[in-house]
């Protein structure tokens, strides 16, 4: 796994053991295995951006906080420049990148997110979140599944959802998709 992963692996196990939480109970707060949850805080595997904002919100820290180890201490702006965000899981496809990591005392998380064409034609993996989404299609096409409705969107088509139903996306067509992601 890459050094930034084990990183937020580290920042994430360190939490846990300061807060003198069980990762059994961790895993019960964010409705996964134990083993899942284990290979969260090793680094084997990638962390879905839903579970981050969850560990997150356990612990009231900014997710920035668990993506640089550092405290997000801008209050007035945030500038991101083109491919500049801060890279984060790349699971289920997705490859995520922070747009506001530095920003603190946020009310959203702002993400640009690229899905590769579902080469093995596997079902759409889907989480479920508190809080809701909108998403901004910015190129090629995305098939969203929300529940059990399918919503295709075309670059510039947009949608806003509330993100407690089981919800996913996958790049629709032989083309990647990217779109801009607001997590409320």
């Amino acid at each position: 796994m890459s050094e930034h992963i084990m990183g937020i692996a580290a920042r994430i196990r360190e939490l846990r053991e300061i807060s003198d939480i069980t990762i059994e109970e961790m895993a019960n707060n964010l409705n996964v295995s134990v083993e899942t949850y284990e290979a969260y805080e090793t680094g084997l595997i990638d962390i879905p951006i839903s579970v981050l904002i969850a560990i997150s919100e356990c612990f009231n820290v900014e997710v920035g906080a668990l993506l640089t180890g550092g405290d997000p201490r801008l209050v007035m702006y945030s500038v991101t420049r083109a491919g500049k965000g801060v890279d984060m899981a790349h699971s289920f496809g997705y490859k995520y990148q922070s747009l506001a990591y530095n920003f603190s005392g946020k009310v959203a998380e702002p993400f640009q997110v690229t899905i590769e064409p579902n080469q093995t034609n596997t079902p759409v993996s889907q989480n479920a979140h508190s809080g809701q989404e909108f998403d901004f299609v910015l190129e090629g096409t995305l098939r969203v599944v929300i529940n059990d409705n399918e919503i295709i969107l075309n670059a510039g088509d947009c949608i806003y959802f509330n993100s407690i139903y089981p919800h996913g996306m996958e790049a629709y067509g032989d083309k990647p998709a990217k779109f801009l992601a607001i997590v409320l």
